[in-house]
């Protein structure tokens, strides 16, 4: 696998992350993009999140569930270990 490759690979699983996290949220009845901001409150607007949500995401009772543990691995296999947290917090808060 080349350089080239390796980089396309981990922008298509990045990208994958990014519809789990929406999708969890949307089947949480969530704001995915009140939720990251509170995890990166000095990042602006994510634009891969909001595409995500214009494109890809599904409603509710369209989606397949999410179990929350597989959407906080995903996040920290990322290495987004504040918005893991803040996954973490909003479904202790529910």
């Amino acid at each position: 696998m080349n350089e080239k490759q390796l980089a396309e690979a981990y922008e298509r699983d990045e990208n994958m992350m990014i519809l789990v996290f929406a999708q969890w949220c949307m089947n949480h009845d969530l704001d995915p993009m009140e939720l990251y901001a509170k995890a990166y409150p000095q990042q602006r607007l994510n634009e891969s999140l909001k595409k995500t949500m214009d494109d890809l995401v599904v409603p509710k009772h369209e989606a397949e569930h999410i179990p929350n543990q597989t959407v906080i691995a995903v996040l920290e296999m990322f290495g987004n270990t504040d918005l893991a947290q803040a996954v973490h917090e909003a479904i202790s808060g529910r």
